[in-house]
């Protein structure tokens, strides 16, 4: 497991700065955003590099084109917002509440899920690489031709999960709950589980239980 972290920036002084006044197609680098509530904001085309987010509030949101890199975010919650066709490098999410969030077509490359509350999450269509969820909660996500390419589950709830057109080729699910996950024969050909997961699987070979 090789994820690329987010930079450190520990020693740089970040700007404290507040959501609300961040403008479309802004550039916003090495800045804090703190204690903020800002639901149902909209955001187009802002950039946000080496910054970070913690205890933020931006429920229902709708956020298109924007691009974070080197970003942490911490005990925040954009439940139900939508991320569209955005892109997110060297990130990390740590504690956070992402409930219905929809990340339609998005990039996503070296993402870290921590101890993250990210059920009925959509990753349709997305691009994701070097990603782990560890701890994280995924009940009920959507993942549907979703490129996946070094994707690591760590103690994770996939539980109700559905999975179309996403080959799990590889991916080791081992560890991960897995209890009504909805996926196809294709997609499910070489993914890795335990012994007693299978048993969750059978019913994709219409086998009955007497």
């Amino acid at each position: 497991m090789n994820i690329l972290k987010p930079q450190r920036f520990d020693n740089k002084e970040l700007e404290n700065r507040y959501l609300i006044n961040v403008n479309e197609e802004e550039k916003v680098d090495y800045s804090n955003f703190e204690n903020e509530e800002c639901d149902n904001i909209k955001l187009y085309g802002a950039e946000f590099e080496n910054c970070k987010f913690k205890n933020i509030s931006m429920q229902n949101g709708k956020l298109e084109k924007l691009t974070f890199i080197d970003v942490i975010f911490e005990k925040c919650n954009f439940s139900n917002t939508e991320f569209l066709e955005s892109a997110f490098i060297r990130c990390e999410f740590n504690n956070c509440k992402l409930c219905g969030c929809n990340f339609a077509e998005d990039r996503l490359y070296n993402i870290s899920f921590i101890e993250t509350n990210a059920s009925y999450m959509s990753l349709s269509i997305a691009s994701i690489e070097n990603i782990l969820f560890k701890d994280t909660v995924l009940r009920d996500g959507y993942f549907q031709e979703t490129k996946i390419k070094n994707i690591y589950f760590n103690n994770a709830d996939l539980t109700g999960s559905k999975f179309f057109k996403t080959s799990l080729k590889d991916v080791d699910l081992s560890s991960a709950k897995i209890e009504g996950i909805i996926i196809s024969i294709e997609d499910i050909k070489g993914m890795i589980i335990d012994k007693f997961q299978a048993l969750d699987l059978l019913h994709l070979l219409g086998v009955k239980f007497k």
